[in-house]
C-alpha cells in the first residue's frame, strides 16, 4: 500500500528544505574555523615528513627558479634533486605568494582550507540529488567534522584539494548526465582532470563515472546513446589526457635524475592480513571515529533507492579495491581520505532513515542534539594526536642553519623525514640511503660505517642524531666509536647531537 503524505509531513518537509541552506551554510563556516586552527604551525605535527617535502618544492621553486616541470627536494645530496611527483601546482602557487609575503606555512596550508570550502556546497548538493535534502545537511556535517578529514583539510599536501576538485567534478557530471547541459559537461571534465592532475590515485573516481553513464544509458534509446557517445570520448580526453602527459614527463624526470624518485611509485603492494586489519581498525576508529563508521553501516544497508542510489556503493567498492592493491601506500591515512565522503552520505542518508521513523519532533530534536554533541566530541578526541607536535627535527634543522654554511651536506639519522633540511635550508641525505632513498637503520655498526664514508665521499660535512635515533648510540658502538674518532660534536643538546666530519678527498 502506498502511503499518502498529510499536510502536517509536507509542512515538515517544506521546512526542512527552506532551513537546509543556513543550517549548511553554519556548518560550513564552522568547519572552516576548525581548520584555520594552528594555520601556521610549523611542519611538525603528525604528518611533518610529507608536508616538508612539498613545502621544500615550493621553495626550491622560489629560490631556483620558477621551473614548474622539475620540482626538486633537498634530500638528493649535492645534486639537483629533481623528482617526478604530481602535478605541482600547490608548491607553484605557494612559491609565487612566497615572492610578495615570504615563506610561511600558513601559505601552503590555507590552499587544502580554501579548496574544501569550495567542495562543501557541492557536496551538499551531490548527497541532496541521491539521498535527498535531509540526508545531505547530515552527510555535510560528518563530512566537516571527520577528523582525518579536518586535519588533512589544513596540511600542505595535494590530498584536499585532489579530492574536493573530485566531488565538484562528480557533481557537475551528474547535472550534465541529468540535463545535458554543456556548462556542467566543461566544468565537470575540467574538475576531473585537476583532481587526476593533483592526486593520481583519484582516479578510483572512474568507477562511479561509469555507474553513473551506465545509469543514465539504461534509460535512453539506442540513438540517444549513440548520440552521448562523442562526448564520453571528449570527456575522457580533457579528463585524462593531461594527467597522461603530466605522469609520463614526471616518470622520465625520475629516470633520468639522481635519486631517481617518483612519488607514490611504492605504495603499490600487496600486503599481509594483519596490515589490512591495521588499516581497517585505524580507519574505522581514529579517522572517521566509531560512531560515524557504525551510522555508515546503517547509511550502507537502509539507503533510499532511486535512479543513481548506487552511486556511493561503488566509490565505496572502488575505495576498498585500492586499498587492497595499495596496500603499502595505505599505511598512510591520507591514502583512505575519499572513505570520508563515502562514510558521511551513508551516515546522513541513515539520519534521514530513522528520522523519517520518528513522528514528534521533542524526539527528533533531542536525538539530533545527542548524535551531534557525541560525534564532535569523538572527533575531537580522535584528531588531536594528529597535531601532536614533535619539534626536535625541526629545532635541529634551525641550529644546522646557525652553525653550517649554506653549502653544506648534511647526513641525518631522521628516519626518511626532511623536515630537518627544510628547517634547515640546507641539502644532505637522509641515513642510511641507498641512492637518497631512506634504507632504513642500519643491520650492524659495519654497513653504517661504509654508508657514511661513502656519503664523506661524495661530499657530506655534517652528522646529525635527533631524539629518535639516540639508540643507536648504544646499538652501534663500533660506528659511534667510528665517528668520534672522525668528526666533532658542534651541537649537543637533548634533542639533538650534530657532528661536523673530517673532510676527505674526494
Amino acid at each position: 500500500m502506498t502511503s499518502v503524505a498529510g499536510p502536517a509531513d509536507v509542512a515538515r518537509r517544506a521546512t526542512a528544505t527552506d532551513a537546509a541552506p543556513r543550517i549548511v551554510f553554519v556548518i560550513c563556516v564552522l568547519a572552516v574555523a576548525a581548520r584555520l586552527i594552528f594555520i601556521n604551525q610549523p611542519y611538525v605535527d603528525h604528518w611533518s615528513w610529507r608536508q616538508s617535502d612539498v613545502a621544500a618544492i615550493a621553495r626550491n621553486f622560489l629560490q631556483n627558479g620558477f621551473r614548474f616541470g622539475y620540482p626538486q627536494i633537498d634530500w638528493a645530496g649535492n645534486a639537483p634533486g629533481y623528482v617526478g611527483t604530481e602535478f605541482p601546482i600547490l608548491p607553484f602557487i605557494a612559491a609565487v605568494c612566497y615572492k610578495f609575503t615570504g615563506v610561511h606555512e600558513w601559505i601552503g596550508r590555507i590552499q587544502a582550507v580554501i579548496l574544501f570550502a569550495v567542495s562543501l556546497p557541492f557536496f551538499f548538493l551531490l548527497v541532496r540529488e541521491i539521498f535527498g535534502s535531509t540526508a545531505a545537511i547530515w552527510a555535510t556535517f560528518f563530512y566537516c567534522f571527520t577528523p582525518l578529514n579536518v586535519f588533512a583539510g589544513r596540511s600542505f599536501m595535494p590530498d584536499v584539494p585532489s579530492l574536493s576538485f573530485a566531488i565538484v567534478g562528480l557533481y557537475f557530471f551528474l547535472r550534465w548526465v541529468e540535463h545535458g547541459e554543456s556548462s556542467s559537461f566543461f566544468v565537470a571534465a575540467i574538475a576531473i582532470s585537476l583532481s587526476f592532475l593533483i592526486k593520481i590515485t583519484s582516479i578510483i573516481i572512474v568507477v562511479p563515472l561509469v555507474y553513473l553513464m551506465c545509469a543514465d544509458m539504461s534509460t535512453l534509446s539506442k540513438a540517444a546513446t549513440c548520440r552521448r557517445i562523442p562526448k564520453l570520448l571528449l570527456f575522457a580526453a580533457i579528463a585524462l589526457l593531461p594527467s597522461a602527459i603530466w605522469y609520463w614527463h614526471a616518470y622520465q624526470i625520475a629516470q633520468k635524475f639522481y635519486p631517481h624518485h617518483f612519488f607514490g611509485a611504492g605504495g603499490i603492494r600487496i600486503e599481509s592480513f594483519s596490515s589490512y586489519s591495521q588499516i581497517a581498525r585505524q580507519t574505522l576508529t581514529s579517522s572517521l571515529t566509531p560512531l560515524l563508521s557504525l551510522m555508515a553501516l546503517i547509511g550502507l544497508l537502509v539507503a533510499p533507492r532511486s535512479r543513481y542510489s548506487r552511486f556511493f556503493h561503488w566509490w565505496l567498492v572502488a575505495m576498498v579495491l585500492f586499498v587492497i592493491a595499495l596496500g603499502y601506500g595505505n599505511r598512510h591515512l591520507w591514502y583512505q581520505l575519499p572513505l570520508v565522503p563515502i562514510a558521511a552520505a551513508f551516515a546522513g542518508a541513515a539520519c534521514a532513515f530513522v528520522g523519517s521513523k520518528i513522528s514528534l519532533r521533542v524526539v527528533a530534536v533531542t536525538l539530533s542534539i545527542l548524535l551531534v554533541s557525541s560525534f564532535a566530541t569523538l572527533a575531537f578526541w580522535c584528531v588531536q594526536p594528529f597535531y601532536q607536535s614533535s619539534a626536535q627535527l625541526r629545532n635541529a634543522g634551525l641550529e644546522l642553519k646557525k652553525v653550517t654554511a649554506p653549502d653544506a651536506l648534511i647526513v641525518a639519522a631522521d628516519m626518511g623525514d626532511p623536515t630537518i633540511f627544510y628547517y634547515g635550508e640546507r641539502k644532505g641525505w637522509h641515513f642510511l640511503e641507498e641512492n637518497a632513498i631512506y634504507d632504513g637503520n642500519p643491520d650492524d655498526s659495519e654497513q653504517a660505517i661504509e654508508n657514511l664514508e661513502r656519503l664523506r665521499r661524495r661530499g657530506a660535512t655534517h652528522f646529525v642524531f635527533t631524539k629518535n635515533t639516540f639508540w643507536w648510540l648504544q646499538s652501534y658502538p663500533e660506528f659511534v666509536a667510528h665517528l668520534t674518532n672522525d668528526a666533532k660534536v658542534i651541537k649537543a643538546t637533548p634533542e639533538f647531537r650534530i657532528y661536523e666530519l673530517i673532510t676527505v678527498a674526494r
